[in-house]
């Protein structure tokens, strides 16, 4: 089975593109875009959204949590789906192409479909999540958590900067955070997860090719360090008995980069915050306290890195004799994608005349979550100059297109993988 004549035909990305713009136009900030979860510029997103859903034949609805909703039925009424999905909400500040690519894209596929009346043995759902940046209530992946029946409820009561919780915030959208458990899915709906994201990053770029592969999403930990020593007057502590807190963090972090430099697979880190006390030009700092960001492709390679780190900023401080304080603030596992899946997108991505390179992401996105009841993929697009979360954000039509044939062949030849829980 092929992917029909309109792929041919007419761009899907010229649609694509319209409604990205059009989408970028909600937000809460004048000449910047920023869409956070569950306030009035993210309601009124949905209901966009919704309405392209309905457009392209599909029924849609606002789940529980706030992800947008759309099924475009297969067959037979009431079959399993394949799921394609992404998030709607952005960072502040943000660019328009990460999150809606994915949500729009896969309903200009279905839209596709529905046009020449096409029905495939399995049902197709597309989501928009609500909530996959984190950016209010600094808790990532809200909206996929809910769809994987993993959503800590203890979270409820976490406030944004305005004191609002989410409990509170949720019934200000018109949602009920009692009923959150309805918008929980089972692995015997889905036969699997597919998301199509921009790559935020530039190897496809300089591998001069739309779009790529992805192998797995790379797990992070996160650690928040504080170093101690001794404030001191700059002019009257010579440099041999001084103990300073900020010269030592900097040696920590040149550590840290050298040893993901001289790494040869896959792993980065980043120091991305420091702050030193007590911050004044003729005092020697006393404490310095900074973040540091480990991810990788495999889980093992990250735990034996972030080993490797703690050890060498344990030694750093104890030859400087500062105080150490070292604790973990966040963990993510690898998400894999599936051996499967990742064929059947490699023979969509050959049929349309591109070649196959799979890399693997570096970034977060909700197929970590949906993991857990699917099996997942993605297809990465490339991005200009790989630049993500930042108003300079942009993929060429081209490539927005060619994603776009990608995504609709490898959907119209999805074949599912009989060894699945529940399959026939």
């Amino acid at each position: 089975m092929a992917a029909g004549s309109a792929v041919q035909d007419a761009s899907l990305g010229e649609q694509i593109v319209r409604r990205i713009d059009e989408l970028a136009g909600i937000s809460e900030e004048a000449g910047r875009l920023t869409r956070i979860y569950l306030s009035k510029e993210l309601r009124a997103a949905s209901e966009l959204i919704l309405g392209w859903m309905r457009e392209a034949g599909m029924s849609a609805h606002l789940d529980a949590i706030g992800n947008v909703c759309g099924r475009y039925e297969g067959e037979r009424v009431g079959a399993p789906c394949l799921m394609l999905g992404s998030h709607y909400d952005t960072v502040r500040d943000a660019g328009k192409w990460d999150g809606p690519l994915g949500v729009i894209t896969a309903i200009a596929c279905v839209a596709d479909l529905n046009r020449r009346g096409k029905r495939l043995p399995f049902a197709i759902e597309v989501i928009g999540f609500a909530d996959e940046e984190g950016v209010r209530f600094a808790s990532t992946l809200l909206g996929s958590r809910a769809v994987a029946g993993t959503f800590d409820e203890s979270v409820l009561n976490v406030r944004d900067r305005d004191g609002v919780s989410i409990r509170d915030a949720l019934v200000q959208f018109g949602l009920d955070p009692d009923r959150l458990g309805a918008a929980a899915r089972t692995r015997g709906e889905l036969l699997a997860y597919l998301e199509l994201h921009i790559e935020q990053g530039p190897v496809l770029e300089a591998q001069n090719l739309p779009v790529g592969v992805v192998t797995a999403i790379a797990g992070a930990t996160r650690l928040a360090a504080r170093l101690t020593g001794m404030a001191g007057h700059a002019g009257t502590v010579p440099m041999a008995l001084r103990r300073d807190a900020l010269t030592g963090a900097a040696e920590c972090i040149g550590a840290i980069e050298q040893f993901c430099r001289t790494d040869e697979s896959g792993l980065v880190g980043t120091v991305g915050y420091i702050r030193a006390m007590p911050g004044a030009t003729n005092v020697i700092p006393g404490e310095v306290s900074f973040t540091i960001d480990m991810r990788a492709p495999t889980d093992l390679h990250r735990k034996r890195a972030v080993a490797e780190i703690v050890r060498q900023i344990e030694a750093i401080a104890k030859r400087r004799q500062l105080a150490l304080q070292l604790d973990v603030t966040h963990e993510n596992r690898t998400a894999p994608c599936a051996p499967w899946l990742k064929e059947q997108i490699a023979q969509a991505v050959a049929a349309e005349g591109f070649g196959v390179f799979e890399l693997p992401s570096g970034a977060g996105h909700d197929g970590m979550a949906m993991i857990v009841i699917a099996d997942v993929a993605m297809i990465f697009v490339r991005c200009r100059g790989g630049i993500s979360h930042h108003p300079d954000e942009h993929v060429d039509l081209a490539d927005t297109d060619a994603g776009a044939r990608v995504l609709l062949r490898a959907i119209e030849n999805f074949r599912p993988w009989e060894g699945r829980a529940g399959a026939n």
